[in-house]
């Protein structure tokens, strides 16, 4: 069951913490994991210690952590201190959507609204390149400067386009991110508070599918010297995988026919046949059972293992080919 109540939340934290302790390699997103659900639970201080004990041992993404501490700290009262981080970040100029979308966003709930489209404008032009795909990511925060600038009154420009062509629910962007949604809730008119429950509908649809996916949906991917070191070691498995190309080609149509299916924020994590002996032991049964091979992808991804999927076209290939994507699984 998802933790509901700030009791539930704690009691996450802390398995999140034991888990971390158990897989040192994993540490980081654990922890990051962790410190939500302790900010969730009204722990804002310790949520803040973790991510400072991050920060202290050389992360891999500190531009992530710092722009989730600045959100933290701002909601619980040290809003210099988070203004002081978010000018950091900003100039740090991150190369992965998430650090700037945490930061315009904890200025947009603050009403910096214009500090928030600036944001979200240094984010679009910086890594949303003309002709590539956008990613997950991008996508949405693509959506979130829409929503500001809907706020703003500003017109729409070519990012909001493409905001608006990217979005796939049943109610528009401009309709969702409307400023006069906020009258029609206090309406006394039925059809007005019924045309309004029906966006609200949509938009709770959009947050329900991203709350219930804290990580990717994920493809395995075995590299061909441990993929031959598996069917070596457990040859019951060469039904699952008859050859190495046949693996690499099942991989990238799997996720395109997710992505097809509307299905957002996928990945891709890399196995090893240590890892997944391991795994086996620790779940009593036998690393030749192939019904444990999607627990095994799932576990890996809820470990913070997935690569983001598709990679840009100009990218190197997820396979490892050496060769960009775009002249690679990614061509059409």
């Amino acid at each position: 069951m998802r933790p509901d109540t700030p009791a539930d939340h704690t009691t996450e934290a802390e398995r999140l913490l034991r888990t971390a302790g158990q897989y040192p390699e994993d540490r980081e997103p654990l922890l990051l994991r962790a410190a939500a659900h302790l900010e969730l639970a009204g722990a804002r201080e310790r949520a803040t210690t973790l991510y400072d004990d991050l920060l202290a041992s050389e992360p891999g993404n500190p531009l992530l952590i710092r722009s989730l501490k600045a959100s933290n700290l701002w909601e619980y009262g040290h809003e210099a201190e988070a203004r002081a981080i978010i000018d950091g970040v900003r100039r740090a100029r991150p190369e992965e959507p998430a650090p700037w979308e945490i930061v315009a966003e904890t200025l947009e709930a603050h009403d910096e609204l214009e500090e928030a489209e600036a944001a979200f404008s240094e984010a679009a032009g910086m890594l949303v390149l003309p002709g590539e795909d956008a990613s997950y990511g991008l996508q949405s925060l693509l959506s979130g400067r829409h929503r500001v600038r809907r706020m703003l009154a500003l017109p729409h420009d070519a990012w909001d386009t493409l905001a608006d062509r990217l979005h796939t629910a049943e109610v528009p962007l401009d309709e969702l991110h409307d400023p006069k949604r906020l009258w029609s809730l206090g309406s006394s008119d039925p059809a007005e508070l019924q045309a309004e429950i029906t966006r609200l509908r949509s938009e709770l649809g959009s947050y329900r599918t991203a709350l219930s996916r804290p990580f990717p949906v994920a493809v395995l991917h075995w590299p061909e010297p441990e993929l031959d070191e598996l069917l070596a070691a457990y040859p019951e498995l060469e039904a699952e995988y008859p050859t190495y190309t046949a693996h690499l080609t099942d991989i990238e149509a799997s996720l395109r026919e997710l992505a097809a299916s509307g299905t957002p924020n996928l990945g891709i994590v890399p196995a090893t046949v240590p890892s997944y002996e391991a795994f086996a032991a620790s779940e009593s049964s036998t690393p030749a059972n192939p019904a444990l091979l999607p627990q095994y992808t799932t576990t890996l991804a809820a470990r913070g293992r997935a690569t983001p999927w598709p990679p840009a076209r100009t990218a190197d290939c997820w396979c490892g080919s050496g060769r960009t994507y775009g002249d690679c699984h990614g061509a059409d």
